[in-house]
């Protein structure tokens, strides 16, 4: 074999031949170096839950590095039972082997990114001492991809790109084809719902500054082939820098140089805490109390007794079947007894409208009346477990579990339940699922209101704001808004009126404001944007709106690069005033804190005199970096003067 060649065994099979540089190989003989890599994420498809053991043996000795370091890849203590862990996170799992001979390679690998929120900083030091960052994810897991995406990517990017480490992102796995064998296709959308297509996996390269592969499986051709080429010459990279670091190192231990002053960590931002949802428990409310502006009655078909009231706008919204039934022409010109929901295999039917002339629903505290809708239940198993069923209807039709054993304890018959909860899969759309399929994942949340945010569909009040017509639902308004409940249920003009205007607010803002009503979510598309959200929401009391505009805006500046935050127009400064003003408490520390983070860049800014006496006094005592270090690096770069200066003298 000529010199300059180490024959390694790499990708678990036959030993493969990689040229190492010379000089690598003449300073190894004397010093033993070492490349340290950082592994995150999981190339399986589902990961490893927060529950779940991980990063256990079989799960390493199945992964993409340990797939490429072979069989000189070991653990850092064989003899024990369980993984090696790293001391500072044992999120990290560690393991270590040989590539070029001599030279040693150190992983930590963390197949799970829930495991990194308990201790981020942690994580920070970490990946401090990584030289590599490789990402890993699964094609087939597209909801893990997201959360990376969404949650993980802007925490990682500043600390990237300060650092320089390279990254490589790594899809592992074939894009799955119902209609055919697996396609590897970059072009290729018919899997896009369930798999990350490629487009998706480079943009996310790029926002990182990652070198992007895509491996079909981890055989040893493609971890070979692909990444082992990719990751090698990276590390080669690796060598070569620490291998000019090492003279320069020697040179200034013999002159005596002074060792540079240590600059610590920031001090960590404090979290903003968001409230759990109440959206099922506020649609229950309605429900259950909401009989005021309710518009469907359900009576029974045998005795004609009233069996309950309900609301048309949630109805349709949940279910097609009462989509179907209620939304058409209007109810005073359908026929009597007119029935649209029929099996295609037999005259039964489930419901059917009656309309016994032109009553409105009679209405308290001075509300407009409305019209009626009368809905006769024919099935006698329906009639008896009505409001079990509406109850489920209205916390979002996805508690399949509970209806059922809500259902087994009233009828006692195990043949009636699968027959009344095949007739209720029919009501959501479901009739043609099996009763014991898995639900898919993209079925499992909860039905939300969103089909009818901004929709005039079973409207009964608008909204004018800036010359906007903003059509709206009482019954939603009052049960997600308290505000909103004494406005339309009390003595006063909205309660009567159909139009209702809307003052000190924009358009685009109020439009946010309700499709968190209907939607629970909250996306604004800036900083201004979300605070202009936050203070909607202060003026209307919804209490956890407001806290998600402040992880918006926590967000939104956290993901700045420092260049950008110093040019920006935002005004951090006068941020700060309005949260104090909207009683945003979480987002006022959170700011005290980013500002003091980012001393250098604020202190300069003519808004910074704008604080009070109390807050500059306490992002002085919060500012980073510290005094105490400016000191020291002053005194640092005058003894380092000092010596060059006798250097010369000397020369």
């Amino acid at each position: 074999m000529r010199p300059g060649k180490r024959r390694i065994p790499v990708f678990g099979g036959p030993a493969a031949e990689v040229r190492a540089p010379r000089a690598l190989i003449q300073r190894s003989v004397v010093v033993i170096m070492s490349v340290h890599i950082v592994a995150l994420g999981s190339e399986c498809p589902g990961g490893v839950g927060p529950g779940d053991e991980t990063a256990g043996p079989g799960q390493v000795q199945g992964g993409l590095l340990w797939s490429y370091l072979g069989h000189g890849a070991r653990e850092l203590d064989p003899n024990s039972v369980t993984p090696s862990r790293h001391p500072l996170n044992p999120a990290f799992m560690e393991y270590q082997s040989r590539v070029f001979g001599d030279v040693r390679v150190m992983v930590r690998d963390c197949p799970s990114w829930d495991l990194l929120d308990s201790d981020w900083a942690s994580v920070r030091s970490v990946l401090e001492q990584a030289d590599i960052v490789v990402i890993k994810y699964s094609v087939n897991d597209k909801l893990a991809f997201q959360q990376v995406r969404n949650v993980y990517a802007p925490r990682l990017r500043p600390l990237l790109r300060h650092w320089g480490v390279p990254v490589i992102l790594v899809a592992v796995g074939a894009r799955l084809n119902d209609e055919g064998p697996p396609c590897t296709c970059p072009l290729c959308a018919s899997d896009w719902s369930s798999c990350v297509p490629h487009s998706e996996g480079l943009q996310l390269s790029r926002d990182l500054g990652a070198t992007y592969l895509e491996l079909p499986s981890l055989n040893n051709f493609f971890v070979g082939r692909y990444f082992g080429s990719v990751l090698e010459y990276f590390m080669i990279q690796c060598l070569k820098q620490k291998a000019k670091e090492r003279p320069d190192k020697r040179r200034g231990q013999r002159f005596n140089e002074p060792r540079p002053p240590h600059l610590d960590q920031p001090a960590r931002l404090p979290p903003v805490r968001v409230e759990e949802s109440t959206f099922s428990q506020d649609l229950q409310w309605l429900l259950e109390r909401g009989v005021q502006f309710a518009d469907v009655a359900f009576y029974a078909g045998d005795s004609g007794k009233e069996l309950g009231w309900a609301h048309a706008s949630v109805l349709c919204a949940v279910s097609p079947y009462f989509r179907q039934l209620l939304v058409g022409r209007q109810a005073w010109e359908r026929p009597v007894s007119r029935c649209t929901c029929r099996d295609r295999d037999g005259p039964h039917s489930l419901l059917s409208t009656w309309d016994g002339g032109i009553d409105d629903l009679p209405r308290a505290d001075g509300h407009p009346p409305g019209h009626l809708s009368r809905l006769v239940v024919k099935d006698p198993l329906l009639c008896l477990c009505l409001w079990e069923t509406l109850m489920f209807l209205y916390r979002g039709a996805w508690e399949w579990e509970y209806l059922e054993e809500a259902i087994a304890e009233k009828l006692k018959n195990p043949l009636a339940v699968a027959q009344l909860m095949d007739r209720i899969r029919s009501f959501v759309g479901r009739e043609k699922a099996s009763r014991d399929a898995p639900t898919p994942r993209s079925q499992q949340g909860p039905l939300t209101l969103g089909s009818l945010f901004n929709s005039p569909l079973y409207s009964d009040v608008i909204f004018m704001v800036q010359g906007s017509v903003l059509p709206a639902h009482r019954a939603v308004l009052v049960a997600r808004c308290d505000v909103m409940a004494a406005m339309f249920s009390g003595k006063y003009a909205e309660a009567r009126s159909r139009v209702v205007p809307i003052h000190g607010v924009s358009s685009d803002t109020f439009l946010a404001f309700l499709e968190y009503l209907y939607t629970d979510t909250c996306c604004p598309a800036s900083v201004l944007q979300a605070m202009a959200v936050l203070v909607c929401a202060e003026m209307y009391q919804v209490k956890r709106l407001q806290h998600l505009c402040e992880v918006c805006v926590c967000a939104y500046l956290q993901s700045m690069p420092s260049r950008e935050l110093a040019s920006t127009g935002i005004s951090v400064i006068r941020l700060l005033r309005r949260a104090k003003c909207h009683n945003a408490d979480q987002l006022y520390v959170w700011l005290l804190h980013f500002i003091a983070n980012n001393y250098l860049i604020f202190s300069h800014k003519p808004d910074f005199l704008e604080l009070s006496d109390e807050e500059r006094e306490q992002v002085e005592r919060l500012r980073w970096p510290s005094r105490g270090y400016l000191q020291e690096l002053s005194e640092y770069q005058q003894r380092r003067r000092q010596i060059r200066k006798s250097r010369c003298s000397i020369m």
